[in-house]
């Protein structure tokens, strides 16, 4: 029995001391600590919740920081001995506008990094990753989410542009004027030039 104990602290805490006699290193836990602690929860609250577990779980991500700002980034690191970890910032999602902006992160590891060329496609198809995600799960696409993508899509082309962008992607065509706050924002979803909500 004290056999089995011992186990069980070490592959959790880290804490006891080992067989041999030996200190155990203590490491960060595995598990990000939800961010939700002492806020009263609710029956959306517990749907991000399992989002992100779900998420993290299905993609092999590690979020290395939430952030209070609604931006994020997402990054691999390779090892020498040919390991990756698939990394994110991100805001911890508490609504839709925070839920796109996980999802976009985490849609980059779906994707694929280097996927798509140049980088303002990929961060195309991570936004649409996100849509349908959120689509297909039931979360809201809201004006204010579909304003951001168009925001941050007419951002990446300016900046593709700086850098010498020769040719734009068809994709991208949608979003190269500059998004006009008096009308509405592009519908979640393009397809070619039919366009849907």
């Amino acid at each position: 029995m004290a056999t089995r104990l011992e186990e069980f602290a070490q592959t959790l805490w880290d804490l006891l001391r080992v067989s041999d006699g030996t200190r155990a290193v203590a490491s960060k836990p595995s598990v990000t600590p939800e961010p939700t602690k002492g806020v009263r929860s609710s029956r959306m609250q517990a749907r991000y919740d399992q989002l992100v577990l779900d998420m993290k779980r299905l993609h092999g991500v590690r979020v290395v920081r939430w952030r209070k700002s609604t931006s994020g980034c997402a990054w691999e690191v390779h090892y020498r001995d040919g390991t990756m970890a698939r990394l994110i910032e991100s805001p911890y999602p508490r609504g839709p506008m925070s839920c796109a902006v996980f999802l976009h992160e985490i849609g980059h590891h779906a994707i694929g990094f280097g996927r798509y060329r140049p980088r303002c496609l990929e961060e195309y198809h991570a936004w649409r990753w996100s849509f349908e995600q959120m689509i297909d799960l039931g979360f809201n696409v809201t004006e204010a989410v579909r304003r951001r993508r168009d925001e941050a899509l007419h951002y990446a082309i300016e900046k593709a542009r700086r850098r010498g962008l020769r040719r734009l992607p068809i994709e991208l065509e949608p979003f190269l004027p500059r998004p006009d706050r008096s009308r509405p924002p592009l519908p979640a979803l393009l397809v070619g030039q039919e366009m849907t909500a």
